[in-house]
């Protein structure tokens, strides 16, 4: 009656493995380390990149504890923080001699002790909060000024492109303040054009206004207005998702704050800088005409001076092209990016798809410029740089590539900036906050005093209180505290403070759902029941009153996971997570941990599980259905 197959055994000893497995990265803590990464596209992090940094180490005899090639970063480990600090400074001069324009990123970081073992199995710690890791914390503000400008400069191109189309002759387009000014010669033209914007572009209102010289003054319509100061904090949003997810920074958080503000934390950055180079490093592509002219070629040759309205750029190999300043393209029509090998040269390069309207300007630029050069600018951080500066040799249309002199991890690097887009619009730092990991050691302290004083506290109620089955419950309240650790460990959760508090929690509900098993043990016993038979209906009559409870809390974390935001979704997965484990833990390992000690028993004559009240008795202690404690 209480035994359990071998199957079920060999299932509770896999899990406690996997949980004991899975669980240890998290007492190894974490080292200082000093990351070198690349700071441009251009950038390489190669075996040459680690031997500079071994010289540089050397020569102010540091000696990490490692030093290695790790994807696509370099990292070297040290015991304490001092050497860290003073190996950044020594690696910062070694790789970044021109300090005006770095090439690669210097980071203080923090990297797991884990030995190499565990991380072959992919065991690794969870992540940690803001509040218990320390990290960098940033607000935010979207210049709306640039974003509207920035918009209407678009528009101002799109107007242009339709009046072509519709072979409306204006006076010229230009763009005064907030409004887009179309001058015409005749009213006639005038109407012409009114009707163009008005069908095409419905995100403008129009007005005429009289003058020497009669003309339209497009400006942008109140809802239309919002709309484009809500999409530009929404794309800087999702942009600067894109780059801290592809830099590899843990679990951000970023997030709208007020119209124009966001919230962007950083868990486990040391140095502000690094988080600052993060937020700031956004590339955007423009594609545009080389100044073909007698004055450009002669800049271009001779270093000479730049034509009006051209700007000069150095390729890879350092030659300069002279290109004009009119963009025929920009990042903003690109709707993907992916690298690739070419498959004449196969040489890598960067496939790009932009939408329809970007392909249409391709295939009327590029018809009427066969045989002209085009150049492809990459701009990073505020400088630019010709990737190549092709001739064009037939129609482009929505799919071209960008190939060169560029290297594989180039091509993907590459891709990944162009994928994740460029800011609508600037945005300045107005409040920076770094918390320091001392504190979040503080916090970590405290909180792991919190579960472990909570835990021994329920135990030693529990052993008093109900006996060897008290031990069971606390044996299987354990289980499930290592099953609970383990799990968010392989999801790579963040852990926060109120996840901290979930987890306290969760110890509550767990040995809730033992009280209820051993009361109910005890209500059989009462009863009448024998032994064996009480240990076989207390779990099995618990159970389902255990699962509604377990359901109904399970239904309001959901609610606050699908609903909540910040530490409140924290709490809820941890408080979840705790639900389900317990339910495992209280009735699945603790029966397993009962069937094992008196499921051999033939003849039992009584159980350890407290004293049982017997209503016409009063009560008694060491009777036949009862062991005293």
């Amino acid at each position: 009656m209480n035994r359990y197959p071998i199957w079920k055994y060999v299932i509770i000893a896999i899990t406690f493995v996997v949980a004991v497995l899975y669980t240890l990265p998290n007492f190894f803590g974490e080292a200082p380390a000093v990351q070198v990464s690349a700071g441009k596209v251009t950038a390489k992090v190669d075996s040459g990149t680690l031997a500079r940094v071994e010289e540089a180490l050397k020569a102010v005899n540091l000696a990490p504890n490692q030093l290695a090639l790790e994807g696509t970063s370099v990292l070297a480990r040290f015991d304490t923080t001092d050497d860290q600090l003073k190996a950044k400074d020594a690696i910062e001069h070694a790789v970044n001699p021109d300090a005006t324009d770095p090439a690669y990123v210097v980071a203080l970081n923090l990297v797991s002790r884990s030995p190499a073992w565990l991380a072959a199995i992919n065991a690794k710690p969870m992540y940690l909060g803001l509040d218990l890791r320390g990290g960098v914390h940033f607000m935010l503000q979207v210049d709306m000024r640039a974003a509207i400008t920035k918009r209407l400069d678009t528009l101002s191109n799109d107007i242009r492109l339709a009046l072509r189309e519709k072979d409306v002759r204006h006076g010229g387009i230009s763009r005064e303040g907030n409004n887009i000014e179309i001058r015409a010669r005749d009213a006639a033209t005038l109407e012409a054009a009114r009707r163009v914007v008005t069908d095409q572009v419905p995100d403008l209102q129009v007005e005429e206004v009289q003058g020497t010289e009669p003309k339209l003054v497009a400006s942008f319509k109140p809802q239309a207005l919002q709309k484009v100061q809500s999409d530009a904090v929404k794309q800087n949003i999702t942009t600067l998702h894109n780059r801290v997810n592809e830099l590899g920074v843990a679990e951000p958080v970023i997030q709208q704050q007020g119209a124009d503000r966001v919230v962007v934390q950083l868990p486990g950055v040391q140095d502000t800088a690094k988080a600052k180079d993060i937020l700031g490093r956004t590339a955007t592509l423009e594609m545009r005409l080389v100044d073909e002219s007698a004055e450009g070629r002669a800049a271009e040759m001779s270093n000479g001076t730049v034509p009006f309205g051209s700007e000069k750029f150095l390729l890879r190999d350092g030659q300069p092209v002279i290109v004009k300043r009119q963009v025929i393209l920009t990042g903003e029509s690109l709707t993907d990016a992916q690298p690739g090998f070419d498959s004449q040269t196969q040489q890598p390069k960067v496939d790009l798809t932009v939408n329809a309207q970007g392909g249409r300007i391709m295939r009327d630029v590029s018809r009427e410029n066969l045989k002209k050069r085009m150049a492809i600018i990459l701009f990073e951080k505020g400088k630019g740089e010709a990737l190549t500066a092709p001739v064009i040799q037939a129609e482009l249309g929505n799919r071209f590539q960008i190939s060169g002199s560029m290297s594989v991890v180039e091509a993907n690097d590459l891709a990944l900036l162009l994928r994740a887009g460029s800011l609508a619009a600037p945005m300045e730092i107005i409040e920076e906050r770094t918390i320091g990991p001392s504190l979040g050691a503080e916090n970590i302290t405290k909180g792991f005093h919190s579960v472990v004083g909570g835990f021994i506290v329920i135990c030693l109620f529990m052993c008093v209180y109900y006996g060897l089955f008290g031990v069971f419950s606390s044996v299987a309240l354990a289980f499930n505290l290592l099953l609970l650790v383990a799990i968010l460990s392989m999801m790579q959760a963040t852990l926060t403070l109120p996840g901290m508090a979930a987890m306290a929690l969760a110890i509550g509900m767990a040995i809730d759902a033992n009280v209820l098993i051993n009361e109910r043990v005890r209500e059989e016993l009462r009863a009448g029941a024998s032994p064996q038979a009480a240990i076989h209906a207390g779990y099995d009559r618990a159970w389902a009153t255990i699962l509604d409870s377990n359901v109904t809390s399970l239904i309001v974390g959901i609610a606050l996971l699908a609903f909540g935001s910040g530490p409140v979704r924290g709490f809820a997965v941890v408080h979840c997570l705790g639900l389900l484990t317990s339910m495992f833990s209280s009735v699945f390992f603790s029966r397993g941990l009962v069937n094992f000690w008196y499921g051999r028993k033939k003849k039992l004559k009584n159980l350890s599980v407290g004293t049982v009240w017997r209503p016409e008795e009063g009560y008694q202690r060491g009777g036949p259905a009862d062991e005293a404690l």
